[in-house]
């Protein structure tokens, strides 16, 4: 089983990375990516990339469909949304300006297909002021390419069930971005016991041979090399047979077409020789020599090249990672070769260490625009940088400053995003002198934005703690986090998330009053930054300091009022930079505001969910002939509070079945509800005509005035007869299903939604009610699926219904519920009905 779900994840990917390469060439740009839906449908997840990493959009994995952000604007909208350059951006998303501050444009188109939306496709190109973005065609290339996407991602899913969605924590598939190449491989097989070779198209390139002339003979191939290698290659032919592999051994290829003379004169490069016999039983295949030629001419030839300038030439990765430094580079930033390789300058080198450094790189990287900076390694030397962008990454060139810069200004964001400028005009740092500067928190200001973003859409006080815990640990780097709320003067522990379970726990309970940090940081209103178990034990003898060594305190403070304390945890002493400290106290109101919106909505849900919970039926009545079971489902988004209902009403001459649903989710949707279902209850029970019951309703609701709709089915069983008379007011029909499985949807005369016309008239409909019939009332929540026609919703019920096995009503109402209770995203609420008459 997990072969298969490997092989549909491996074919989901290959799709993915496909689509957004086809889109960065179609469209000229130099970066791209895809976003999928996530499983409960809140969030668009980075799924692929190509060009510019993950690590430099700033942050921006997970992003709420309801987000500012172009990407989820096309998701949520179905529509393209075009940004020219950095000035439309601006002003149409300003957040995302605040963010990537860069002179770029983009072009976002949602993924889908048969009217569901799976996802975004969006792509970023450097762009100067006034630029007119993509052409029509383009755009029209960029949805071509994201309709395909969406058509085979549907096809997989119907082909092997794949949900298409993204989990949060998955990976995204990283193309990198097309790049020259330095190294030649070309591929070979060896027979040993005849001499021939079987070789590749590149293989023929390396040794100037015309592939379709080629016969295999070792001869063409040694008439290639220089004489002097010929007793070389001879030999490494005599150590494979014997020994079963070649190591590296190096040959000279005669270099272009010509002849070159048995004297050794001509052109010749050095290749590579690479090969081994198999691991086989087989001896037929143990008489082979598998394996590679490698020419690596451009690329050792550009590396002998840049080792001889004076210069520091760096090559950095997309993501800022060093991949190489010449000699002289090393030398001037003070480093060895090992310890640079593979990391960031700003990880490595202390000097270095300032955001300012990385957001440089990130401008080059987005804008594709030369920044130059300098910046001051100590003791007493100024040395100027220069970023070279392409797609593929940044060249870095790095050359000493003779003397330190006189009044150099403090960087601004405008030196970062315009072509490079004369060393000491673009300044990294602002003192001839500076202090050494603490560990660079990767990315802050962009996990804060995010924080923002999120935090919009969080509605309960759990949603916005756990937002808290996942934006603000990872970018501070601590490991605990508590938020203790402020409940009759006393602090209560409200959230926790961290592998230390008793983080704090001394906190619980202590009066606002009392010499700790945790209160003190919310009496007086100000942050309280604790470095050091040193630090805690001479602010505040006796407080128990656990297993952390630092703390930062953050009162939540909102409209004037004290809600609680927001503490984080580090492991390690962690030293607090200006930054971190002023970062930190601006993010302390805002999360007070979320918390205390939340306790709002949380008290209203509570209000509105105890307001329907009281008047929905607690017990169905016992009519003699009638079996009843009823099911209420809360949606699991937004307000999760619904205006349906359920009842079922004894009369004279028979019971009445009601169902209905008034629109929205609020507290508004929930009191109409209440007045409704006490409207159709009072005119069922002085004997009214199903449709005088509904007209009845109708006026009531009008009378009410409270803005909304709402549908409404009615249905009076006559068991005497064994007829029904059903009238509905625009709610779905019901379904009946007759003793010998046959289910169908009744087809009711329908009037008008209630609340719409004081006047309407509501016809009645007769069917007949065979004993053993099972009928079901439900609401549109259990039929309704976004981007799909509501009749299918119902003809699936119907099948569902008619094919469901159970033992009792109850279980068959349970069994007809199981998918929609699997669901972690339901819209809306769910209520169902069944009756089973005269068994």
């Amino acid at each position: 089983m997990r072969g298969v779900i490997v092989g549909e994840t491996a074919e989901r990917e290959e799709l993915l990375a496909a689509a957004v390469v086809k889109a960065v060439k179609g469209t000229g740009a130099h970066a791209g990516s895809v976003f999928l839906r996530s499983r409960d449908r809140r969030s668009i997840v980075l799924a692929a990339t190509c060009g510019v990493p993950p690590s430099q959009l700033g942050g921006w994995r997970l992003i709420p469909v309801s987000s500012p952000i172009p990407v989820a604007a096309a998701y949520s909208s179905g529509r393209t949304v075009h940004l020219a350059d950095a000035d439309e951006t601006m002003r149409r998303f300003p957040q995302l300006s605040v963010a990537l501050p860069y002179a770029f444009g983009s072009c976002s188109v949602p993924v889908g297909a048969g009217g569901e939306t799976f996802g975004a496709l969006a792509t970023v190109w450097a762009a100067a002021p006034g630029s007119e973005g993509l052409s029509r065609a383009q755009r029209r290339q960029l949805r071509t390419i994201a309709n395909r996407l969406g058509a085979s991602l549907a096809a997989l899913r119907a082909r092997t069930g794949d949900p298409v969605e993204c989990d949060p924590q998955t990976v995204p598939v990283e193309t990198p971005a097309p790049s020259a190449t330095a190294v030649r491989v070309g591929l070979f097989d060896w027979d040993l016991a005849t001499g021939t070779f079987t070789v590749d198209d590149e293989f023929c390139a390396i040794f100037g041979l015309d592939p379709r002339a080629f016969d295999g003979r070792a001869d063409a191939l040694a008439a290639r090399l220089h004489p002097g290698d010929l007793a070389a290659f001879r030999a490494a032919a005599r150590a494979a047979a014997a020994e079963g592999r070649i190591v590296a051994r190096r040959l000279r290829v005669r270099d272009g077409g010509g002849g070159g003379g048995g004297g050794g004169e001509g052109v010749y490069r050095t290749v590579e020789l690479w090969g081994r016999v198999p691991e086989a039983d087989d001896a037929r295949a143990r008489a082979h020599l598998v394996g590679a030629v490698v020419d690596p001419r451009a690329g050792s030839g550009a590396v002998a090249a840049v080792e001889r300038l004076r210069d520091g030439l760096l090559s950095l990765a997309p993501d800022g990672r060093v991949g190489y430094a010449n000699h002289s580079a090393l030398q001037l930033l003070g480093v060895r070769g090992d310890e640079l390789l593979g990391q960031c300058l700003w990880d490595v080198l202390p000097w270095l260490s300032d955001p300012d450094i990385e957001y440089r790189h990130r401008s080059a990287m987005v804008s594709q625009a030369p920044v130059s900076f300098l910046a001051f390694r100590p003791p007493d030397q100024w040395l100027a940088f220069a970023l070279h962008p392409e797609a593929d990454g940044v060249t870095g060139r790095v050359v000493p400053v003779g003397h330190p810069p006189s009044a150099a200004p403090a960087p601004d964001a405008s030196a970062a995003t315009t072509p490079a400028t004369p060393p000491a005009a673009a300044p990294a740092t602002a003192s001839a002198a500076p202090p050494a500067a603490a560990p660079a928190r990767l990315g802050v200001m962009y996990q804060v934005l995010q924080l923002g973003s999120a935090l919009t859409v969080a509605a309960t006080v759990r949603e916005v703690c756990e937002v808290v815990a996942d934006q603000l640990l990872p970018a501070f780097g601590g490991q605990q986090l508590a938020i203790y709320m402020v409940r009759e003067g006393t602090m209560h522990l409200l959230f926790h998330t961290g592998h230390h379970e008793d983080f704090l726990d001394w906190l619980e309970g202590v009066p606002l009053h009392a010499h700790l940090p945790g209160t003190e940081a919310l009496t007086t209103g100000t942050p309280l930054f604790i470095e050091s178990q040193q630090d805690l034990a001479r602010g505040y003898p006796g407080t128990p300091a656990g297993e952390a060594s630092s703390w930062a305190y953050l009162p939540l403070i909102a409209s004037g009022r004290p809600v609680g304390t927001c503490v984080l945890g580090f492991d390690e002493v962690h030293p607090f930079t200006a930054k971190d400290r002023d970062v930190l106290t601006a993010l302390a109101g805002l999360i007070a505001q979320a918390l205390e919106r939340a306790r709002l909505y949380d008290s209203e849900y509570a209000l509105a969910r105890g307001l329907q919970q009281a008047f929905l039926p607690h017990r169905l009545p016992v009519v003699p002939g009638v079996r009843t079971a009823a099911r209420y489902l809360p949606g699991t988004s937004g307000m999760d509070i619904g205006g349906d209902w359920y009842d079922v009403i004894p009369t004279g001459i028979g019971v009445s079945l009601v169902i209905g649903d008034v629109e929205g989710h609020s507290i508004a949707a929930a009191a109409t509800m209440v007045q409704l279902r006490s409207a159709v209850r009072a005119f069922a029970a002085v004997g009214h005509t199903p449709g005088d019951v509904m007209a009845g309703a109708n006026r009531t609701l009008i009378d009410l005035d409270p803005g909304l709709l709402a549908s409404c089915c009615y249905i009076r069983l006559e068991p005497r007869s064994h007829r029904a008379y059903a009238v509905s007011a625009g709610h779905p029909p019901p379904l009946l299903r007759r003793p010998g499985g046959t289910t169908d949807v009744l087809d009711l005369d329908v009037g008008p939604l209630l609340g719409v016309d004081r006047a309407s008239v509501y016809p009645g409909t007769r069917t007949g009610l065979p004993p053993g019939s099972v009928l079901a009332l439900y609401t549109d929540g259990l039929v309704e699926e976004r981007g799909t026609d509501i009749d299918i919703g119902i003809d699936r019920l119907r099948a569902s219904l008619a094919h469901a096995r159970a033992g009792s009503l109850d279980e068959l109402a349970d069994r007809l519920l199981q998918d929609a209770r699997r669901s972690t995203h339901r819209a809306d609420d769910i209520a169902l009905l069944l009756t089973e008459y005269g068994r």
